[in-house]
């Protein structure tokens, strides 16, 4: 008997990247190429202007199709961190998905899974998501499924420390005054 396994799994996982780059073929044709082998690419052409939208369109693409995984290492920091090698950091915080594109070079679109540290760091990026956040499961909070017991309200609007007995009604207590008149005068 084979079981499925439902829950997902704690152990971290190499983050993804999809790198879209465009090629020049002399000076006048230019190609795009993915890292991803099974995605199909348009052939070689002269019209750069075409080859750069389809280039944005399919980093877009990559980027949609993909979830954010939350128990991804930083692909940044398994590279040594060499997208913003001026500063030095340790990878740390929530899973993003970015787009990183050179406006100055417009030839290479990236979308990489990275940590919460290192996405500002690196030029040129933009955060795309998010990973979300593990669910509570009734398991992991009992205290949200059963309400804190009720306190009897004092007048004044404070409530009662929770004490023995504090369901019963709390005796009435009267003045003194109101027992010194009540006794007969001599």
């Amino acid at each position: 008997m084979t079981t499925v396994h439902t829950e997902t799994s704690t152990e971290r996982i190499p983050g993804r990247s999809w790198t879209v780059r465009i090629v020049g073929h002399g000076r006048t044709s230019a190609s795009v190429t993915c890292s991803t082998p099974a995605c199909r690419m348009p052939a070689r052409s002269d019209d750069l202007a075409a080859l750069r939208a389809f280039a944005a369109r399919h980093a877009a693409a990559h980027a949609k199709a993909a979830t954010v995984r939350p128990n991804a290492w930083c692909h940044c920091g398994s590279q040594h961190c060499g997208a913003h090698p001026d500063t030095k950091t340790h990878c740390a915080g929530a899973v993003l998905m970015i787009l990183r594109h050179d406006p100055v070079m417009r030839r290479v679109w990236s979308v990489e899974e990275v940590c919460e540290t290192c996405a500002p760091l690196i030029p040129n990026a933009t955060v795309l998501a998010r990973a979300e956040r593990p669910r509570r499961t009734p398991d992991r909070a009992p205290a949200a499924r059963n309400p804190a017991p009720v306190r009897p309200v004092v007048a004044g609007g404070f409530s009662s420390p929770a004490a023995p007995g504090a369901g019963e009604p709390a005796p009435v207590r009267r003045s003194r005054r109101s027992t010194q008149r009540s006794r007969p005068r001599r």
